[in-house]
């Protein structure tokens, strides 16, 4: 195994970490990250096949569990009953009854309040430069997963707030003032949705929380607990996850002069998944091996732990021709972006829906919308998002 060295947070890599993925993915089909101290995959078979293999998971092994530091506790508390990081049968119960009240239908009758969100946020651009990602991406999908939970939307600013502490437990290079936010953070907002559920379980609503707590299968509920992180995991994996997708594309579509066709009704579907191949918002998932596994020749232990580099595999040559020229007119390519296997994101289906309603809407009423000066990216890997897009009307 070839071992190569790149930190996370080098500001180069931060730009562009594209050059590295292909340098990786030429060294081995398994190739050893120096700077996580991790095996990593960076071919699209290899993610396909980890991703996919029931033998993987997220739930760490007992002999690799570690104490959890006290200051930590409240973030833990919540990722303990997340389905994220859970394997069955806990996590088939949870995703079960999730998936009871988080159905297609909610999830597609948010559409017409997705336009119309997107054409009031239009509306109040100013006329000079501005940045694109606190007056729109930023917006919409707190705003839609406010309005499905049922919380109060005058709230999206604290929902916000905590939503970009907790997720700094995840970030490379993270340190103890972004883990002593997270846990404030935590406690916060588990105290918030703690007496909104019991509100809404004394006065029911048509709201998603209502649903989770009437969510049912085979005299199975959700616990406060569980209704807790699940409205967590909603929020901040939907939201951090929507807002990079939004921005990134809009930046490759004004990079490349504009929409021209792309986001016309048969062919927006298509350059939504060719944003979420190119540059995808979420680049590393890891997995634990939990039996003795051979993968592309390299044989996992029990407890050993792997990198699953999303956003490499999707550059892949082996999977797509240029896979490095952003193209939505190319053929639809199944991609890794959300993920694949037990884990496929729950979330998925309102990402894609918040960019199919609210990408046309953007172009169609602000056609000229250009770019201010070169986008940048913020450091805060494995996210891979803008630090701000400015454009002008």
């Amino acid at each position: 195994m070839q071992r190569l060295s790149q930190s996370p947070t080098d500001p180069a890599f931060v730009q562009n970490p594209y050059p590295f993925y292909d340098r990786a993915r030429a060294a081995g089909r398994v190739v050893w990250w120096e700077d996580y101290g991790l095996p990593c995959v960076f071919g699209h078979a290899a993610a396909n096949q980890i991703l996919r293999d029931r033998r993987f998971g997220r739930e760490i092994p007992l002999e690799k569990q570690r104490p959890i530091a006290p200051h930590t506790a409240p973030f833990y508390a919540i990722e303990a009953h997340s389905m994220l990081e859970l394997e069955p049968p806990r996590h088939t119960r949870l995703r079960s009854l999730v998936l009871r009240a988080f159905t297609a239908r909610r999830i597609e009758g948010m559409g017409p309040e997705i336009e119309v969100l997107a054409r009031d946020l239009i509306a109040a651009f100013p006329d000079g430069p501005f940045d694109l990602l606190p007056a729109f991406a930023e917006v919409i999908p707190v705003v839609v997963i406010a309005r499905l939970l049922g919380v109060p939307e005058g709230m999206k600013d604290q929902l916000l707030n905590w939503s970009h502490a907790m997720v700094g437990m995840y970030q490379a290079g993270r340190t103890r003032a972004m883990e002593d936010a997270a846990a404030s953070a935590s406690a916060e907002f588990a105290a918030f949705l703690r007496a909104y559920i019991d509100e809404r379980r004394r006065a029911p609503g048509d709201d998603l929380i209502t649903s989770l707590i009437a969510a049912e299968e085979a005299g199975e509920k959700l616990s406060t607990d569980e209704l807790i992180s699940t409205c967590v995991l909603l929020l901040n994996a939907g939201h951090e996850a929507t807002v990079h997708a939004i921005g990134n594309g809009v930046a490759a579509i004004l990079s490349q002069g504009g929409p021209k066709d792309w986001l016309s009704p048969d062919r927006r579907e298509g350059t939504v998944e060719e944003i979420l191949r190119w540059d995808p918002p979420l680049h590393m998932f890891t997995r634990w091996a939990y039996e003795r596994i051979e993968v592309m020749g390299h044989v996992f232990e029990p407890g050993d732990q792997v990198g699953v580099m999303l956003a490499a595999a999707a550059r892949d040559p082996a999977l797509i021709e240029a896979p490095g020229r952003f193209d939505p007119g190319r053929p639809v390519k199944t991609h890794l972006s959300f993920g694949a296997g037990l884990h496929f994101c729950v979330g998925a289906p309102l990402a894609r829906l918040e960019m199919l309603r609210a990408l046309p809407v953007l172009f169609e009423l602000c056609p000229g919308l250009r770019l201010e000066g070169r986008p940048g990216y913020a450091g805060t890997y494995h996210f891979h998002g803008l630090s701000a897009l400015m454009v002008r009307r």
